[in-house]
């Protein structure tokens, strides 16, 4: 029960006679790599002319050090982290947020521009589904982003 901490990137190589190929490319990360994970979000964001990806929420098995019989297969919450991708050159940097208490899975989550809403999601750790709405604002100057949480409950 292994996942694959690796990024892997869906392009278009080709349109021809109505018959399109994709591509898909293998990459490793480097910097503050999430966990491997299922259940999460990747949205992509547009901001001053640059892009990213965003990484949220999800499942993880348990590392394998802590598994025992009968936890083999156990999962946990991933940290409520926000994770900023890079695609071109594969860095991701990770985010604290403190309106995001709890990891989430299986969330719907919708990218506009340089924002994200996340609404939904369950946790494990407290066994919540959360009413509300997350809209997560990215900044993408030419130094270090800027990533604010406001919470829209109800």
């Amino acid at each position: 029960n292994e996942l694959s901490d690796k990024i892997y990137v869906m392009s278009v190589v080709c349109k021809n006679n109505k018959k399109v190929t994709f591509r898909c490319t293998e990459k490793d990360l480097v910097g503050d790599v999430p966990e491997a994970r299922y259940g999460h979000s990747l949205d992509v964001v547009y901001s001053r002319g640059r892009s990213m990806g965003v990484l949220f929420g999800g499942r993880s098995y348990i590392p394998s050090n802590q598994r025992t019989t009968e936890r083999w297969n156990s999962v946990d919450d991933c940290l409520p982290h926000v994770f900023l991708v890079d695609f071109e050159f594969g860095c991701a940097t990770s985010y604290i947020l403190p309106e995001l208490q709890d990891g989430l899975s299986f969330h719907v989550s919708i990218a506009r521009n340089d924002t994200i809403y996340i609404l939904g999601g369950h946790s494990l750790a407290n066994n919540i589904r959360p009413a509300n709405l997350y809209r997560i604002r990215i900044d993408l100057p030419l130094g270090s982003p800027a990533v604010n949480c406001t919470v829209l409950p109800g």
